[in-house]
């Protein structure tokens, strides 16, 4: 999408959803600059007056005319994005980075496994398996969250959860009164779920606590390594790997990755990127 790397293209957003109280959806007009993406890539989204942010994509990636993220207000740069009204311009860099190896997965089981605002860099690789469901078998999505108001997507959890090719689990580590899920953590649920692990390849992005776990039980589980993958978006400043600030080893974050196969990444996970 961008001609000049470094200039950021402007769009104005066009609806906003709260998510929670201290997260948002940003749809953003991206007619004028159609941005052709895969899942799991992300964009460098500015605030004028304020910086820029790299943000994961959450929309579908079938509508390049839509930019989609998902934000949590944590920093003097996510404060204005989550509080822009439909109107305001933004601007847009990418998108960047090495998105889910989706096209691995086929003919395999897959699971997904998100855990708070994790879910968002998923949900354009949920819309991808629902575009083209026939070339997976059994599908499996677990989400997990702190309690039910930090559950993001609620309503299209309830969609997907109503079909019939596709298994929908989500549990809260703290319910409510109004709460009839399960409780625990995501890998709980991880156990339960029916796959082949010989041909399964699990995406999971979430805190780095949970993305451990999760790991530790598809392995226990017996999936290959090679076809776990996480999303490692740490550090993230320039998106074009050149400032070395997301640089983790061998890797720069934002053109090697985000996304990784724990074959990969394993021996380094846990460690702080420069």
């Amino acid at each position: 999408m961008t001609v000049d790397p470094w200039r950021p293209v402007v769009m104005p957003v066009l609806s906003t959803v709260a998510e929670t109280d201290d997260t948002v959806t940003l749809t953003l007009d991206a007619s004028a600059h159609p941005v052709a993406f895969v899942p799991g890539q992300f964009t460098m989204l500015y605030a004028f007056g304020h910086g820029e942010v790299p943000i994961s994509i959450s929309g579908d990636p079938a509508r390049p005319d839509r930019l989609v993220h998902t934000i949590r207000r944590v920093g003097k740069v996510t404060r204005p994005l989550v509080a822009a009204k439909p109107g305001t311009s933004l601007g847009v860099r990418g998108p960047y980075g090495r998105g889910w190896p989706l096209e691995e997965a086929e003919g395999d089981d897959v699971v997904v496994v998100g855990g708070g605002i994790g879910l968002a860099p998923l949900r354009p690789l949920i819309y991808r398996l629902l575009a083209r469901r026939e070339h997976y078998t059994r599908v499996t999505v677990l989400v997990g969250a702190r309690s039910p108001a930090d559950l993001l997507f609620v309503d299209e959890l309830h969609a997907w959860r109503g079909r019939f090719d596709l298994e929908v689990e989500v549990t809260v580590d703290r319910a409510d009164a109004g709460w009839h899920g399960p409780v625990g953590v995501v890998t709980r649920l991880l156990e339960r779920a029916e796959f082949e692990p010989e041909h399964t390849s699990v995406f999971t992005c979430g805190p780095e606590v949970m993305m451990r776990f999760v790991v530790q039980t598809a392995l226990r589980e017996g999936v290959d390594p090679g076809r776990i993958h996480l999303s490692m978006e740490r550090n993230m400043k320039c998106g074009l790997g050149l400032c070395g600030h997301c640089q983790w080893g061998a890797d720069i974050l934002c053109t090697t990755g985000p996304v990784y196969s724990w074959d990969r990444i394993g021996v380094r996970f846990g460690q702080r990127s420069r």
